[in-house]
């Protein structure tokens, strides 16, 4: 889907995670910003681990925002016998999915199945003359988690394949940027978990045009994630995930590439950093 020129300030973020007080809170957010849903972008899963499946989704679509699909929304529009994460085979992050796919696959109404199955796998916008891709894992892959440390060259690669200056990524539920040969790789983060930085908060981005260029900034959401914890361990879904909500720590780090793995329990601070072309490879041209 292309959405065509946005103006202003743009606000990305990814996997609500069934998390109804973090997605209100992150609704909330963009109206004291007063950023209109035309200019809000979803990166995908608006459904997974927590236990408001319907109830995030009610939110998602009445907001009316642009939404990615997440390989938790094609899972559940094809009625899958797994989320299609991408977990290895054995892994504790496949072993605790279980538990709340099933959970989600009960509650999802019809009507919330097949508005996830229209959702596009890619969304492209035009900023400050720069083409933006949107996807959910990788450009190729719905699914494939792609993290800070991975190379730069299949990053690069990807960016090819998008032909877009900018790629905004999610699934993988860690904030960065990257600047590559010829362009950027951006993940907002996700509001519906923790960072793994021993905090409690979710993350989103905001890009604003500027004169030198587009300004991308990490901004931490604060939200009452007691209220999701709750409803969690009343409902008895996901205890392990529940936690997290709590202790901002992974209940399985099996995804993280040891880089990541490292920077466990390390607090996270908002960056911001202006996204400019001067020095790259001239094959990327400006609109």
């Amino acid at each position: 889907m292309d959405i065509g020129e946005l103006h202003g300030r743009v606000l990305v973020f990814g996997g609500p995670y069934s998390n109804l007080a973090a997605t209100q809170a992150m609704r909330d957010t963009a109206s004291d910003l007063a950023i209109a849903p035309d200019n809000v972008v979803c990166t995908g899963d608006v459904v997974a681990y927590c236990a408001e499946p319907q109830q995030t989704t009610d939110v998602i679509r009445d907001w009316g925002c642009h939404v990615v699909m997440g390989n938790c929304e094609q899972a559940l529009a094809e009625q899958a016998p797994d989320c299609g994460c991408g977990f290895a085979d054995g892994s504790a992050c496949s072993a605790l999915s279980v538990d709340w796919y099933r959970f989600a696959g009960q509650a999802v109404s019809p009507g919330h199945r097949e508005w996830m199955g229209r959702l596009p796998r890619q969304l492209r916008f035009r900023m400050a003359g720069r083409r933006c891709v949107v996807v959910h894992g990788a450009v190729d892959a719905i699914n494939q988690f792609v993290f800070a440390s991975d190379a730069a060259g299949h990053k690069q690669h990807q960016l090819a394949l998008a032909a877009a200056d900018v790629v905004i990524g999610g699934h993988c539920g860690l904030p960065f940027g990257q600047r590559l040969d010829n362009g950027y790789w951006l993940n907002a983060g996700v509001i519906g978990m923790p960072a793994n930085d021993g905090t409690p908060d979710g993350w989103y981005l905001l890009l604003t045009p500027r004169d030198d260029g587009v300004h991308a900034s990490w901004h931490r959401l604060a939200y009452p994630y007691q209220a999701t914890r709750d409803a969690m361990l009343a409902a008895g879904v996901s205890r392990p995930y529940a936690e997290a909500l709590e202790t901002g720590l992974w209940p399985s780090l099996d995804v993280l590439p040891e880089a990541e793995r490292r920077a466990t329990g390390v607090m996270l601070k908002p960056t911001a950093t202006v996204l400019d072309w001067a020095g790259m490879s001239a094959n990327q041209a400006r609109l």
